[in-house]
């Protein structure tokens, strides 16, 4: 007979709903691409939208010659099979990558969610496909050790102090945001890649100062970046 009580438990878990516990295997998977040297966005545009792939496509504000792309799916095999079609093929294929600026992660729950699979699935794909948010913000973070060890009350306590700004910013439709886990899937072993969306860039700013004076920033927070910062030229029809 097996043992279950030795099987790790690998669902997202939502908030009970009736009664009923909520639990996902699903997963929404995102990976942000950057490119240099490009002299025409317009047919890098056309080549996403002919792929019928789901992703948002950036001008980047660093690079007069960069676009950044924006791939997201809920099975991570279309990373290496489509997505990988697509970047080296023509036009992408003659194009320099920047590879350090690749961010790849996926969504997760905290345990709470009202709405499990819309929280995992529905509200970041609608986030970055938002016509009125064209202004983004991707990073990824590494947390310290000493964050790992703390009580699991502190820890939360601490997190709810960044999750106050976040909300004020977004109850005020300054700054949206995207969280995914990276854990395992980054290069440069970072735990997070957080995209903040909006109509501005200021906000969006805005809320990287403000949370720089939490506990978790400046304490816990042992790296933050590479930035990339762009402006939304394309998405995918957001009833797909």
């Amino acid at each position: 007979m097996t043992d279950d009580s030795n099987i790790p438990d690998i669902l997202e878990h939502g908030a009970p709903v009736d009664g009923q516990p909520q639990i996902s295997e699903k997963r929404l998977y995102m990976q942000l691409q950057v490119f240099t040297n490009v002299s025409d966005p317009e047919t890098l545009t056309n080549a996403v939208a002919e792929s019928g792939l789901e992703a948002a496509v950036y001008l980047d504000i660093s690079d007069p010659d960069g676009i950044g792309v924006l791939f997201f799916s809920v099975e991570p095999d279309v990373f290496v099979t489509d997505i990988r079609t697509l970047l080296t093929s023509a036009p992408f294929a003659a194009l320099e990558r920047r590879s350090a600026m690749t961010m790849f992660g996926r969504s997760y729950s905290l345990g709470y969610e009202p709405d499990l699979q819309d929280a995992l699935i529905g509200r970041p794909r609608r986030t970055v496909l938002n016509p009125d948010w064209p202004w983004v913000i991707w990073y990824p973070l590494r947390r310290n050790g000493s964050f790992a060890q703390l009580e699991h009350k502190e820890q939360r306590q601490i997190l709810m102090e960044h999750a106050h700004i976040g909300r004020a910013f977004g109850t005020a439709d300054f700054a949206h945001d995207v969280r995914l886990a990276c854990y395992g899937l980054d290069e440069a072993d970072n735990d997070f890649v957080i995209g903040l969306l909006g109509k501005e860039l200021y906000p969006l700013s805005r809320v990287v100062q403000d949370m720089r004076k939490t506990q978790q920033t400046s304490l816990y927070i042992d790296s933050l970046g590479p930035f990339f910062i762009g402006k939304k030229i394309w998405a995918s029809p957001t009833n797909l």
